[in-house]
């Protein structure tokens, strides 16, 4: 047995220590991004890395590649926080702008579209690439929407969560991941406080620049 496929039994579930891990490091990398501190993104590198090999072992090849763009979108984000929070200053969060939104919505929708067709023509060609290519297109591409407007300090990132999240939790309890789908759960609970926490912070930063 590998390393990847090393775990546990629960409940005559098994549990993968690197989803177990993973997700530990995912929920961590929310707590921090409430709290906004630059620690956010190296944590989520890691973690993703874990969930990555969770998924490769889990066949799960849609959401492998997802923990791969989330490892890239880590390092984006870093940088980006680190520029913004030069000097000591505080990170400046704020709502996205009317073009900033628009955006979002066409990915996702197009995006979703573009990488669910790429999916179902991969599983023809026997690749197996995703035994439920629609839903894993949607999480794939809102979790790269997502992370990318979390680097861009955007209070909506945690929005778009929500609505990954929804499709998120049936889909990892049906692929044999339970500790995912149960993160995925406690996901809901923390962002709405990280939604809370930084649209009050965006509102007192507009009202002392206005």
């Amino acid at each position: 047995m590998s390393w990847t496929e090393a775990g546990f039994d629960v409940a005559g579930q098994h549990v993968l220590w690197t989803d177990l891990v993973g997700n530990v490091g995912a929920l961590t990398t929310v707590w921090l991004a409430i709290r906004k501190t630059i620690w956010t993104w190296p944590v989520q590198f890691a973690s993703s890395a874990l969930l990555f090999a969770a998924s490769i072992s889990a066949h799960i090849t849609g959401n492998a590649l997802k923990q791969a763009l989330f490892g890239a979108l880590a390092v984006y984000g870093w940088v980006r926080w680190s520029r913004g929070t030069r000097g000591g200053a505080a990170l400046p969060i704020r709502s996205a702008a009317a073009w900033e939104r628009t955006l979002v919505v066409a990915v996702m929708a197009l995006g979703t579209v573009a990488v669910a067709l790429l999916f179902t023509y991969l599983n023809s060609r026997g690749l197996n690439i995703s035994w439920a290519p629609w839903p894993d297109a949607y999480i794939f591409v809102g979790s790269a929407v997502a992370t990318w407007a979390q680097g861009r300090a955007l209070v909506d990132f945690w929005v778009i969560w929500v609505a990954v999240d929804v499709i998120g939790v049936p889909l990892a309890f049906s692929s044999g991941l339970v500790v995912s789908g149960a993160v995925y759960g406690i996901f809901l609970v923390m962002v709405a406080f990280g939604f809370r926490d930084w649209l009050r912070q965006s509102r007192q930063l507009r009202a002392v620049t206005v």
